[in-house]
Parts: C-alpha cells; sequence; structure tokens
C-alpha cells in the first residue's frame, strides 16, 4: 500500500519535482506516518477486541445473574401462591403477577416476624429447659420425702408383727399385711414416677445391643409361677441403650405374668425383620384386655378396672422407651383370650 502511495503522489508531481531529493524526504515521513497509523489501528483493534470480549462476559454475568434472580422470584412467587389467606394485593398489569416492591416489603415483613418469633421461641425453649429442670429435681426430692416415711412404716409394722404376734388376731395380722401392702404399691408408684420422669431427660448413649442377653438377663430376674412357660425366640441385635431395652422387655414380661389368670400361663416373645426396623410381639394366653382400654392403658396412671394392683405407670414407662428410640406400640387383645404387645425398634 505504501508503495502505491509513493507512486500515485509522483504521478501528479512536475518533472523537476520528481527528480529532486527532497520529495524523498516528503514521501519518508509519509511513510512512517502511515506506518504509524498502522500500529495504532492494529491496537485498536486488540483494544476493542479485549473490550468487547470484557463486554461479553460481563454481559453474561449479568444475564445469569439476572435470571437466578427470576428463578429466586419465582421461587417467592410460588412460595406466596401458598399464602393465599395473606390477602397480597396484585398490581395492575394484564398478567396479574404480583409487585416487585410490594413482593419485596411483604417478604421483608414475613422475615421479621419469623425473626421475631424465632427469639421469643428461644425465650420459651429456655423457660421450658429451666422449669423441666426444677420438674426433675422436684421429682428427686419428693421421692426421697416420700420413701423415707414408707421405710418407717414398713419397719414398724414389721416389728409390731413380731412383737404382738401372740396378741394380735387374725384381723389384726391382716390389716398390718394390709398396710405392708399398701406400702409397697406406694413405693413403687414413687419409684414409677421417678422413673417416668428421667426417661429423655438424659442422653441416652446410642451402641449395639444383642438382645438374646438382654433377655438371658431378664429371664434371670423374674420369677416365673408354677405352671408358667415362656418362650423366647432368636433375637436380633439392635441400636439403643442396654438398660432402657431390658426395662422394655422386663416390664412387658412383668405385665403378661401379673394379669394372667391361667394355671398354665404362656408367654411367646417373637420377632420378624420389616425394611427399616424390627417389629418385636410379647404374647400371652391371660386376662386379655377389652378394647376400650387399648390406647388408655399407655397412659400414665391409667389402668384397668379390674386390676386394682396396678400402678398405672409400668406401660407408660414402656411406650415413652420406644418413643425415645423411635418406634411405635400396640396391642391386640381378647377378653379371656390373651393379649398380644407389639412394638417397633429401628434397625
Amino acid at each position: 500500500m505504501n508503495t502505491l502511495l509513493k507512486r500515485q503522489i509522483r504521478k501528479y508531481l512536475k518533472e523537476d519535482l520528481v527528480s529532486d531529493s527532497i520529495l524523498d524526504d516528503f514521501v519518508e515521513a509519509i511513510d512512517k506516518s502511515y506506518n504509524n497509523f498502522d500500529e495504532q489501528f492494529i491496537m485498536l483493534q486488540r483494544s476493542m477486541a479485549i473490550s468487547s470480549e470484557e463486554l461479553y462476559q460481563a454481559n453474561r454475568k449479568l444475564q445469569q445473574e439476572s435470571e437466578a434472580q427470576q428463578d429466586v422470584i419465582n421461587k417467592l412467587k410460588n412460595v406466596i401462591d401458598t399464602l393465599k389467606f395473606y390477602n397480597l394485593e396484585e398490581n395492575d398489569t394484564d398478567n396479574g403477577e404480583f409487585d416487585g416492591l410490594k413482593l419485596i416489603e411483604f417478604i421483608d415483613h414475613q422475615t421479621k416476624e419469623i425473626i421475631e418469633m424465632n427469639k421469643q421461641r428461644e425465650i420459651l425453649m429456655d423457660e421450658l429447659a429451666h422449669q423441666n429442670q426444677e420438674l426433675s429435681d422436684y421429682a428427686h426430692m419428693v421421692s426421697h420425702d416420700l420413701k423415707s416415711p414408707l421405710r418407717s412404716i414398713d419397719t414398724l409394722t414389721t416389728w409390731l408383727k413380731g412383737d404382738y404376734e401372740d396378741q394380735l388376731d387374725e384381723q389384726g395380722k391382716g390389716n398390718l399385711e394390709l398396710i405392708r401392702s399398701n406400702v409397697e404399691k406406694m413405693d413403687a408408684l414413687i419409684s414409677g414416677i421417678l422413673e417416668y420422669s428421667t426417661i429423655g431427660k438424659t442422653q441416652v448413649e446410642i451402641y449395639d445391643v444383642d438382645l438374646n442377653i438382654i433377655l438371658k438377663d431378664v429371664r434371670s430376674i423374674i420369677t416365673l409361677p408354677e405352671g408358667f412357660v415362656l418362650n423366647i425366640c432368636d433375637m436380633p441385635t439392635v441400636k439403643g441403650d442396654k438398660y432402657r431395652l431390658q426395662q422394655l422387655f422386663q416390664n412387658l414380661i412383668d405385665n403378661a405374668i401379673k394379669y394372667n389368670d391361667k394355671e398354665k400361663g404362656r408367654i411367646d416373645i417373637e420377632t420378624k425383620e420389616q425394611e427399616d426396623h424390627w417389629e418385636f410381639s410379647i404374647k400371652d394366653n391371660g386376662k386379655g384386655i377389652d378394647e376400650e382400654y387399648h390406647k388408655k392403658i399407655f397412659k400414665t396412671f391409667e389402668k384397668l378396672e379390674n386390676n386394682v394392683d396396678s400402678t398405672g405407670i409400668g406401660l407408660s414407662i414402656v411406650k415413652k422407651i420406644i418413643d425415645l428410640f423411635g418406634g411405635k406400640i400396640w396391642v391386640d387383645s381378647e377378653v379371656g383370650k390373651g393379649t398380644t404387645f407389639h412394638f417397633t425398634l429401628k434397625k
């Protein structure tokens, strides 16, 4: 291009100027200017290319942020659709979409309400924890204060029976035995209340527990009446706490023995594997439970009308332990034929 430019310049010059050396300096200056312009133009092109790329990337990022914001807005609108009872006003646009400013104000208002409710919840939880601790301390104190006079009464009745056995008639001896029986019942009730109040209050350590060993220990503790048969199938290993699981099975077996009116009592303990839990059953051939009591018996201090010796706390403890381990319990029974307690424990 520079050569052509020189040629065109020489073409229109006079003859005497074409051969003049001064013209060479002039053409060389033009040539340098042209080369300098070329370089500047290339630099400008490179600069524009860089700016264009940056602008593209910035525009792309802005587009992505806009899409993300629109996605958030759409999700918020879906949330608002489930909150129709708030009567959030719509703008006057044809498509009926919520006004952006009103949407933000609504969300801001709801957020502040949630924060305030969480603060109130934390206050209530702190108060509840404090009250639970006070109740726990009170339960232990009452247990100690009540059991102390009971032990004194039991001791006194024992002394009376020993010191005045020759002077007491059958009715007097019967009355002393009735006192001791009621003392034992009261002691069991106090222990049951204290036990019930502590379940779930302390951190329970969860570990593998072989139920075969647990039931072997229970079998060595309980006393089976003459003629009673206890059948236990092979038991699995579950996640739980040894003490609580032993308490669970012992209470249910004691319950089956206590309320069996048959000369040849029978208790069968079985299990079957489900997808995510084990299902257990403890079946007896005892008195049975009327259907109206099937739910009541798991409530604290609820007991069967014909079971006057019951404290009404044993099955409540059983249910609370099962709840603690995330299981459930229910009962099938027919009066006169027997009862089956079913419960589940997570694997």
